[in-house]
């Protein structure tokens, strides 16, 4: 799904830089509302997981491949304005320094694997847990459908932007059959990943995770014909620590990128097959950073695929990790600085 330069015109492509921006805009102020001192480091994991998982191309199709867009998983994990920034961040680390989606068509990918996978996703997942048991099952459940969904919102997205700004002549409907068919397939993986991503986090940290908050319903006693609240039980220690957990998925993100994704398939992804087939690729230009040491994932000059593509890929869950880091503890900071401008003593109460 990362769009190459080329595939869309310039000014289809600076409208959705505009409405990529402004939707960064929105999701930096709405962050501030989501993220804490708890949740600050989670969201830079999440963004460094993201980026190594969808080097992990899973075959769907007979020569057709996919990966992960993560939109869902991030919007679950960490609320929907910090998912939109944890997905744009791997977009922009791939992009700079991998060579994968076109620079110029950062709005493009921008607005439709952060934005639009996002809030469909996240939609959807609230939609169902306000109709299912208020219990964690329901969360795992209403993450595999909400992932599900989202993919294939996302192959609409594009085929409306082609429709619109689209570089060569192919017929719209051809493109869009093409586009949801496979993509389709490709969301039942997004939606199996994801469930397991958020069922596992769940069951050591709940109190961590965004879409978690809230499930359990208080429990209500009849006493003397009329329902009370029973008083709230004592909590339960947490099965790790937030350290523990970053650690673990730092390693299991780092353990993809640098080892299981040599076996990833080598088969061309939904975008690209699609693309070939119906000839959209014609006008495809080369990527501005295609002379980067680490384009395609490889580092330059080391000649062993496998050891090339493993330090590409531990490089790059270091470097996302560190910019998705650096961008929440600032988000986060923003929201401690808003705390005490609006405190009494500041506002002279």
């Amino acid at each position: 799904m990362h769009v190459p330069d080329g595939f869309i015109d310039a000014p289809t492509s600076a409208v959705t830089a505009v409405v990529a921006a402004g939707a960064l805009a929105v999701s930096l102020r709405g962050a501030r509302r989501e993220l804490d001192e708890r949740t600050a480091p989670l969201a830079g994991l999440v963004a460094a997981f993201i980026f190594a998982v969808q080097m992990l191309n899973f075959p769907v199709a007979a020569g057709t491949s996919g990966h992960l867009l993560g939109g869902a998983l991030a919007a679950i994990l960490v609320g929907p304005y910090t998912g939109v920034l944890c997905v744009s961040v791997v977009l922009l680390m791939q992009g700079v320094l991998f060579a994968d989606g076109g620079l110029t068509a950062l709005g493009v990918n921008i607005t439709d694997m952060a934005l639009v996978t996002t809030v469909v996703s996240y939609a959807v997942f609230r939609a169902l847990l306000a109709v299912l048991p208020r219990r964690r099952r329901s969360v795992t459940v209403a993450s595999f459908v909400a992932a599900l969904v989202s993919v294939p919102a996302a192959a609409v997205a594009f085929t409306l932007m082609y429709a619109v700004g689209g570089t060569t002549d192919v017929a719209i409907g051809k493109v869009a059959t093409a586009m949801i068919g496979v993509h389709v397939l490709i969301g039942l993986g997004e939606a199996v990943i994801t469930a397991l991503t958020v069922s596992a986090v769940v069951a050591v940290r709940p109190d961590l995770v965004h879409g978690a908050r809230g499930l359990r319903q208080r429990l209500r006693l009849r006493v003397n014909g009329e329902l009370v609240d029973a008083p709230a039980a004592a909590p339960v220690a947490a099965r790790t620590s937030r350290r523990g957990l970053w650690l673990t998925g730092l390693a299991a993100s780092l353990v993809l990128a640098g080892f299981v994704s040599f076996y990833a398939s080598a088969s061309p992804d939904g975008l690209e097959k699609v693309a070939h087939d119906q000839g959209i690729d014609k006008k495809a230009e080369k990527h501005a950073s295609d002379g980067s040491p680490l384009a395609g994932y490889g580092v330059k000059d080391v000649a062993d695929a496998r050891l090339s593509g493993g330090l590409a890929g531990v490089i790059g869950v270091g470097v996302t990790v560190v910019a998705g880091s650096a961008v929440f503890w600032t988000v986060r900071r923003r929201r401690t600085e808003d705390v005490r401008d609006v405190s009494p003593v500041n506002s002279g109460a």
